[in-house]
């Protein structure tokens, strides 16, 4: 299958990889191309930046959530018919979990993708050619077609590095001028989601610079003379429903995977969106309640207390339910902020959570089921990813994951079961454990047989 593909990668993060994407993506949307996204790596925000550039859902590539050997027919699923496609890494172009797993160098492995490396430039001169040929020749098997220069201070300064990259047989792509206009908003997960700001009209400014200041005919042939692909797809086809699975989806809670969701519908769940913030429960067989910013709307969420009784009421009749990381904040007692508010949440979990101003864990993990639950059985493993700054306080041992950090080798307890809930501050993508994806379909199925 013949793909243009182009991975947009950096030297590190905060290098502007998610601005010049979404620039790259809204400037050859305006030029009639079909675009599809992706994003390297477990981050649920950065695509939503993507989505608004190119109009329609973006996907994320990780290869630890979802395994080497399926990631490739999951890039190929989701493009159909696109044009391009424009693939933003993670971190630094070699930064990932243990022996680099989960890298964007990884993912230019098993796409067989050219990289296009942004360098911030800023307070560089010939040294930023230096880097370049660095990451050039750290590892000779990643193609790195061109460099893409961030933050330039004016047209001599670029010059300056033109003719250094010259001097090493590099293209530069494109030298992006310093604009205050295009910091894009963050805070302690970083970016801040696109449904708590005004993205599209700080997108366009975007786009017609990267349209003036980038390359783009030379990055599409790059794109385009990428060699093709041969993977194998694996599109399950979805049976009839034969239960209701709310999915808690606001500002509070939106960290979802499109292609997880769907695994839970060929499995036979229809999906039913709510939101904690300002809806009560639909009826439904089971509960999903995902990661996002509970401790940002805290407030809001206590203030609907009707769906909080709800809830809490479901969770004692059995309803399955599975929550992770703001989800599972928002089932314990309460959550206090980051200035010591104390917000009362559901109650469905003795405790609370207490936000820190240092962050708790950030990276992949192994995860072993500790004992019997709606996800799955005792003994079986999930690759999980983690990322937050709260820790969570609760008196009862009731840890259904024995963890396992994928860089140090740390050992430890996670989690949360009973009756049929299953939460924790681990996240999971169910394309890389499709079992737990269907235990939890079957437990709602169950649910419906014996409720309804």
């Amino acid at each position: 299958m013949d793909v243009p593909r182009i991975i947009i990668a950096a030297t590190q993060s905060g290098s502007g990889k998610t601005t010049i994407t979404s620039g790259l993506i809204a400037a050859y949307k305006s030029r009639g191309l079909d675009v599809q996204a992706f994003k390297v790596g477990p981050d649920y925000i950065d695509t939503g930046y993507h989505e608004i550039a190119s109009g329609r859902p973006a996907h994320n590539l990780d290869s630890w959530l979802v395994g080497r050997e399926k990631l490739g027919g999951i890039f190929l699923s989701a493009l159909k018919t696109r044009t391009i496609a424009v693939i933003e890494g993670v971190m630094g172009l070699y930064d990932g979990g243990a022996a680099g797993v989960g890298s964007t160098a990884e993912i230019a492995r098993i796409l067989n993708a050219p990289v296009i490396l942004v360098v911030d430039a800023k307070s560089m001169g010939a040294s930023a050619a230096a880097v370049a040929l660095g990451f050039r020749e750290f590892d000779k098997s990643i193609n790195i077609a061109g460099v893409i220069l961030n933050r330039i201070g004016s047209e001599s300064h670029a010059k300056i590095i033109r003719d250094a990259l010259d001097a090493i047989g590099m293209k530069c792509l494109g030298a992006v001028r310093r604009n205050a206009e295009f910091a894009l908003p963050e805070r302690h997960l970083g970016l801040v989601p696109t449904a708590e700001n005004n993205f599209a009209v700080t997108l366009e400014k975007i786009r017609a610079t990267v349209t003036e200041q980038i390359d783009l005919d030379a990055i599409l042939e790059i794109a385009n003379a990428a060699s093709p692909l041969d993977f194998k797809i694996n599109r399950a086809e979805k049976i009839p429903a034969t239960c209701r699975i709310g999915v808690a989806r606001d500002a509070a809670f939106n960290f979802y995977y499109g292609e997880s969701l769907s695994v839970l519908e060929s499995f036979g769940a229809e999906i039913i969106f709510f939101s904690p913030l300002e809806d009560d429960l639909p009826e439904v067989d089971g509960l999903i309640i995902g990661g996002g910013f509970p401790e940002m709307f805290a407030a809001e969420l206590e203030r609907n207390k009707k769906i909080r009784a709800t809830i809490r009421a479901a969770a004692e009749t059995g309803l399955p339910i599975f929550a992770e990381c703001g989800g599972f904040m928002y089932l314990l007692d309460s959550i206090a902020d980051f200035s010591g508010n104390v917000f009362e949440m559901c109650g469905v979990i003795g405790g609370r959570a207490i936000m820190t101003d240092r962050l708790q864990m950030v990276g992949y993990v192994d995860a072993e089921i500790l004992s019997d639950c709606a996800i799955g059985r005792a003994g079986d493993k999930i690759h999980a990813h983690e990322f937050h700054f709260s820790t969570a306080e609760f008196p009862d041992d009731k840890s259904i994951f024995n963890c396992t950090r994928l860089r140090t080798g740390k050992n430890y307890r996670a989690g949360f079961a009973e009756k049929n809930i299953v939460a924790s501050y681990l996240h999971i993508h169910f394309a890389g454990c499709p079992n737990a994806a269907k235990n939890f379909v079957d437990a709602c199925t169950r649910y419906r047989e014996s409720h309804r």
